[in-house]
């Protein structure tokens, strides 16, 4: 006996599933198919972790190469930190407390 049934999976991944009266009770195989291909946004990028040096570096060399690569400097000055305004300011607060 086959059934099928087509059902969304909200994005909390949790599914009730109410069996009809017909199927014996025992082990059963569920199996579950995609209804058509997974978009890309869903699915997250496997990283793969190198396992010598020489992985390493190679994978540091594409990273760097890579043309869509953003420098980290596009960030400096864009958040306020967690006590608001300037950092430096802040840390020359503190070290005047100091004796």
């Amino acid at each position: 006996m086959t059934i099928t049934q087509t059902v969304d999976i909200p994005a909390d991944r949790r599914i009730t599933l109410e069996v009809p009266r017909e199927v014996p009770s025992g082990p059963v195989i569920l199996t579950f198919t995609p209804a058509s291909p997974a978009k890309k946004d869903s699915v997250p990028k496997k990283r793969k972790d190198p396992r010598t040096i020489e992985e390493a570096l190679q994978m540091a060399e594409e990273q760097a190469a890579d043309p869509n690569r953003k420098p980290i400097s596009r960030l400096f000055g864009t958040h306020k930190g967690i006590f608001g305004g300037d950092g430096v300011a802040y840390q020359r607060a503190i070290r005047d407390e100091w004796d």
